[in-house]
């Protein structure tokens, strides 16, 4: 009897066990309020996983993916072809990293934008391309936002080209993952650019943000993405012999959990897929919820467009995208963003930087430090310097990242600022390393470049 009821508490403490792993499966959603997920079978188009997939969420650099789609688009109708040189404006130049770094009246290729775009996440190659494509951000913005009506996105708004923090462009993990089979489907040629691993620009290296790239099997693409109100984000395509996946993560809370919240739904659902079925799942033409004249709209056959041109193809964008109601700006705008990701409404900080457009000042309090990632909530991270001016912080981050090569592989700078006596300081950081070793190498590499390093978690 003695030993019936040890095996038995053996096997209640079994089973107690499974039951807490299997738990902490589902973890992230669990703790973590800006968590959203789904998992699409991209052979039938099934729901394999979904948590929070229809919640409004911030697409941070994700948002790229969709400035791609247009771009893939553009050169499929021959408006543009990879040799098209695209010209940055003062306004594309002056965006804040993660950039390439090209100045005002310079110019680049199509096909480097496109590789700056899936490697290094570039905002100002972001802009530039919008501009040359629609006459102006803002407008190519309008049209994103009709293209993702006519892909069935219909939850998804955008009101830039790059995804730097505007508390009227949100998306939901559905949409995202419905712009990520559409990539697939339409553009299969094209679709190549988001495997690539590393891409050289001048001197400088840039390696893809995408830590799963050759390391889990059949990950073949997408995109990451982050700022401080999005948290981590990651589209995810997946394809081993004879299944197919879509996945998304949104909200991480660092880069390291997220990656390692993709690889457990690859590996939870990707068997899970079916093995027969065709795609073709996004139609590219009219959908049900909308009007055929838009579902075929296109971009300008030439660019950059005067501002104060508007033929047929951007009216009716326009006309399709004006029942979106005007973003509300400041902090009226600020609470109700922050309220649908049922995030805590901060106070008010006095002003520190310069005036700017209302709409910038209302993105500025979402995300006080404007760059492509700003600081991770938590991790390892390193410093390379402090300095009395935040552009000068960054210019100093900007030209590390030239010489840290594979080290800065993935991280994201920013600055954070810091009061030192009287003086106001901002430390030039990168954060995003996977652990302490990470870090540590980065610091070795650009010391022998001749700079200050010390690594540091948070």
């Amino acid at each position: 009897m003695d030993r019936f009821v040890a095996i038995s508490s053996t096997t209640f403490q079994l089973f107690a066990l499974i039951g807490i792993v299997l738990a902490l499966g589902s973890a992230p959603a669990a703790a973590n309020p800006k968590y959203a997920g789904i998992v699409i079978d991209a052979k039938t188009g099934k729901t394999l996983y979904a948590h929070d997939a229809d919640e409004a969420r911030y697409p941070a650099s994700l948002t790229k993916m969709m400035t791609l789609y247009l771009t893939f688009e553009a050169l499929e109708r021959g408006s543009i072809n990879l040799n098209t040189r695209i010209k940055f404006s003062a306004n594309a130049a002056k965006e804040p990293p993660t950039k390439l770094g090209v100045g005002a009246g310079r110019s680049v290729t199509v096909e480097q934008v496109i590789y700056s775009l899936v490697t290094k996440s570039a905002n100002d190659a972001s802009t530039a391309i919008a501009e040359h494509l629609g006459g102006s951000e803002a407008k190519f913005a309008s049209i994103m936002t009709a293209k993702a009506r006519s892909l069935g996105m219909s939850r998804t708004t955008f009101r830039n080209a790059h995804g730097l923090p505007n508390s009227a462009q949100t998306t939901t993990a559905r949409d995202m993952a419905t712009l990520g089979i559409a990539l697939r489907e339409h553009f299969p040629r094209q679709y190549k650019y988001f495997s690539t691993r590393s891409f050289t620009f001048g001197k400088t290296r840039m390696g893809n943000h995408n830590r799963l790239l050759g390391v889990v099997r059949g990950v073949d693409g997408i995109k990451t993405g982050y700022t401080r109100a999005s948290g981590f984000n990651l589209v995810s395509s997946v394809v081993d012999r004879d299944r197919s996946i879509v996945a998304v993560v949104m909200g991480g809370r660092t880069g390291a959990s997220r990656n390692e919240q993709m690889k457990d739904l690859i590996a939870r659902y990707l068997p899970k897929a079916s093995t027969r079925g065709r795609g073709n799942l996004i139609a590219r033409g009219a959908t049900a919820s909308m009007p055929m004249a838009v579902a075929s709209l296109e971009l300008p056959k030439v660019g950059p467009v005067p501002s104060q041109r508007h033929d047929g193809n951007q009216r009716l964008a326009f006309a399709y995208a004006a029942p979106t109601p005007e973003p509300v700006v400041g902090r009226a705008a600020l609470v109700n963003s922050l309220i649908a990701q049922k995030v805590a409404i901060p106070t008010p900080a006095p002003a520190i930087v310069p005036p700017m457009p209302v709409e910038t000042a209302a993105n500025e309090a979402i995300d006080p430090v404007t760059t492509a990632s700003t600081a991770p909530i938590s991790g390892w991270m390193i410093q390379i310097g402090a300095m009395p001016d935040r552009n000068a912080a960054m210019a100093l981050l900007t030209k590390a990242q030239g010489v840290g090569g594979r080290s800065l592989s993935g991280t994201e700078p920013f600055t954070m600022a810091y009061t030192k006596g009287n003086e106001q300081l901002y430390r030039a950081r990168f954060g995003g390393f996977d652990g302490q070793a990470a870090a540590t190498r980065a610091c070795s590499t650009l010391k022998k470049k001749g700079y200050a390093c010390w690594a540091t978690a948070n």
